[in-house]
């Protein structure tokens, strides 16, 4: 996998700390934990991601969707929310790959991380999918080839 450096945008404090053990030990580069949207914006802005996890809500009342929105302008940055509102998220988001309901195992996220990189790189997503997982609206339909 070419594509290694993920922002972590989450504000519980203790659930980006573990994000960022496990996609480390896993050979992934963090460019930067941020718990609102300016502080996401900023990290993206001097160290463009490949990947972003990105919770629903944010510090501040501010939602990761504008997050994905910013990121989205970048070019080809995998996205995946990794959130408790997955209902809200499915509902509201227009950006993104995918999201994971909290709470989750290091290797559901692992995976998720692995199928958003997978869609970036072929537009498909390929089963096993993580217990919580879900692909976003926009890619569940026909232009996303599930096989």
């Amino acid at each position: 996998m070419d594509m290694r450096k993920v922002l972590i945008a989450e504000d519980d404090v203790m659930i980006a700390d573990m994000i960022e053990a496990v996609l480390v030990a896993h050979g992934y580069e963090i460019c930067g934990i941020a718990t609102t949207v300016a502080e996401a914006i900023e990290v993206a802005r001097r160290s463009p991601p490949d990947f972003a996890v990105i919770d629903h809500r944010l510090a501040d009342g501010d939602l990761g969707t504008d997050v994905a929105n910013y990121i989205h302008e970048l070019g080809h940055v995998g996205v995946l929310y990794a959130t408790g509102n997955v209902r809200e998220l499915m509902a509201t988001a227009v950006t993104g790959h995918a999201c994971i309901s909290k709470p989750y195992s290091e290797d559901d996220l692992l995976r998720g991380l692995e199928i958003v990189s997978e869609i970036v790189t072929t537009g498909k997503a390929s089963p096993p999918f993580p217990r919580g997982f879900k692909l976003m609206p926009m890619h569940a339909r026909s232009e996303l080839a599930v096989e």
